[in-house]
């Protein structure tokens, strides 16, 4: 019992082995099955093999009443009023439901039962069915004994296969346009067949290649005329523009939607702008569209309704008449260009706005951060100050410290405040511009005071200047975070040294060095490129910095990545001489 069960499960669970039943059966029926009960017998086997076979409905779908009726009265009538021209007919039908199948193959392997069975159909129609038509098989005696017992080899064989690592079957498809082809294709071979033995009475073997090779020389200009030369596109364009431009010519309308993507400022303008446009069409009564909760209609509505949706956009056409199949692709096609273009004007406003906002959010951190080295600062006279109350009276030291306080005030109050300008007016920031000599010497004195034994800050300069010109707002703010990063990994890591050095160059170069421990290589990595964090607070203030240097004109890079020294570099970019 489980043999039997596995066999019909390799028969009937194939679609290509139910198809070389089949064939099996359907030349069983011609061959041995012309009249008598033996007929009905074959033909009932053939037409139930064929309803297990055929790919229009799926095995699993359920009959309507109305179906299974018209299947058993379609069985009645070709049972009982058959012919050889009904025959011929029928295989001519299964030829085109292989035939077109061939085309849709993935692979060599899914594409060679269908070959072979196309194969076998046309022969034994044009070899057997058609000289019966003719009555001319005395032409063909030669023949019949190749044709009885050697044909049924190719259904055979499909049989068996090789069935291993066969994909899972796919869910039968078919190919209109290729099906209804090859069924004209074979009709006119037939019915040019029969005209031709008709008129000219001559030897079937002569017909058929008179036939055959007429039909060849047609499609052989049908394909030149398709394509002939580069200079000329042929039938090919004609009937490309005649899909593109039924009732409308299709390069006006894609124009008149690209002017209004182009005018419009807003996706919304452009939507109602190209509804309108549809309108004007003479086929087209009005429209309504709807984008999320949001409902608009222009024009009359009429009892002609087509109904389209891409993604946030559904429209609803009215129509002056009820469109025809090609007709409601056209329009399909032109709606869709026109929802195409409206997801890109959206798109294109999220990107702007986005912009919009990631403007807003980088000078609000640039901002920030400058607002926090300013308090870092501030925190730092706080904590000298607080030392001092705490410590022995010592006038020396309580004049330092006013000195201190009275370099230090006027400065950060004055980066305050070009602080609080930047933030209410972001568009008005200024590149103010000083010497290096200038700024070195004012930037020395105002943190001389982490010169102490505690910080062991050292400053060092060359004898000779650079003579460029350089922003001090900028070099201030970028410096004092190089500085006040170090400062914290101080705090850490004892006995570490602090250096900034001005470099000897004729560009603006400053180097901000420690004696701590590396930075993390994934940290490293990352630095200025994104924001990151770590337990020394590099890279998020480091990140605004590298940006602030590039609007700036400069480049900050880390050039040195080891235990015992860690050293950051400022440097005014040079631009490039063309040639």
């Amino acid at each position: 019992m489980q043999i039997l069960i596995k066999l019909y499960r390799q028969l009937f669970n194939d679609s290509d082995r139910l198809m070389a039943l089949m064939l099996l059966s359907l030349h069983a029926l011609l061959i041995w099955g012309e009249v008598g009960d033996l007929h009905k017998a074959l033909f009932l086997c053939h037409y139930g093999l064929f309803l297990m076979w055929q790919p229009l409905l799926r095995q699993t779908k359920k009959l309507s009443w109305q179906s299974a009726l018209l299947i058993v009265i379609g069985a009645f009538v070709v049972m009982s009023y058959s012919s050889w021209w009904a025959t011929a007919f029928w295989l001519a039908g299964l030829f085109a439901l292989i035939g077109g199948r061939i085309f849709s193959g993935e692979s060599t392997r899914t594409r060679l039962p269908n070959i072979l069975a196309a194969a076998y159909l046309l022969a034994i129609l044009l070899l057997w069915v058609v000289p019966k038509i003719l009555k001319a098989n005395d032409d063909l005696a030669a023949a019949e004994f190749l044709l009885i017992y050697f044909l049924p080899i190719l259904p055979l064989s499909i049989l068996f296969l090789s069935v291993k690592n066969k994909p899972d079957q796919p869910t039968p498809n078919i190919d209109f346009f290729y099906t209804l082809l090859i069924f004209l294709l074979t009709l006119i071979v037939i019915l040019g067949s029969f005209a031709i033995g008709v008129i000219w009475n001559i030897h079937y073997i002569e017909l058929l290649i008179v036939a055959v090779l007429g039909l060849a020389i047609t499609l052989v200009g049908l394909s030149w005329l398709w394509n002939p030369t580069a200079t000329f596109s042929g039938l090919e364009l004609l009937m490309s523009r005649y899909l593109l431009s039924l009732g409308l010519p299709f390069e006006q309308w894609i124009r008149k939607i690209a002017t209004h993507a182009d005018y419009e400022a807003t996706a919304d303008n452009f939507l109602q702008a190209a509804m309108r446009e549809l309108t004007t069409l003479n086929w087209v009564s009005g429209v309504m569209w709807k984008v999320d909760s949001a409902q608009h209609e222009v024009g009359e509505a009429t009892k002609f309704i087509s109904t389209f949706n891409f993604q946030q956009l559904s429209l609803t056409l009215y129509s002056r008449w009820q469109f025809s199949p090609a007709m409601y692709l056209h329009v399909q096609l032109l709606t869709q260009l026109l929802g195409e273009f409206y997801e890109a004007k959206r798109r294109e406003e999220t990107i702007s706005q986005n912009i919009y906002m990631q403007t807003f959010y980088e000078t609000g951190s640039r901002l920030t951060h400058d607002i926090k080295n300013i308090l870092q600062s501030m925190g730092t006279l706080s904590a000298a100050a607080l030392q001092n109350a705490d410590g022995v009276k010592n006038e020396e030291e309580d004049a330092r410290l006013i000195e201190l306080i009275k370099k230090q005030l006027p400065r950060l109050s004055q980066r305050l405040n070009a602080t609080l300008t930047k933030l209410e007016r972001p568009s008005s920031e200024k590149n103010h511009q000083a010497k290096v000599t200038t700024w070195w010497k004012k930037f020395k004195q105002l943190n001389a005071h982490y010169s102490s034994s505690q910080n062991q800050i050292v400053f060092e300069a060359p004898a000779k200047m650079p003579k460029s010109d350089i922003d001090p707002e900028v070099l201030d703010s970028i410096v004092d975070n190089l500085i006040q990063n170090a400062l914290e990994k101080a705090k850490l890591e004892a006995h570490t040294f602090i250096k900034v050095t001005l470099m000897p160059s004729e560009q603006f170069c400053v180097e901000v060095s420690d004696t701590g421990s590396a930075m993390p290589k994934n940290v490293a990595d990352k630095l200025f490129k994104t924001h990151i964090s770590s337990r020394n607070g590099l890279g998020v203030g480091l990140y605004h910095a590298a940006q602030q240097a590039k609007q700036s004109g400069y480049l900050l890079s880390l050039v040195e990545n080891r235990d015992g020294e860690v050293r950051f570099r400022l440097e005014m970019i040079v631009p490039e001489l063309t040639v």
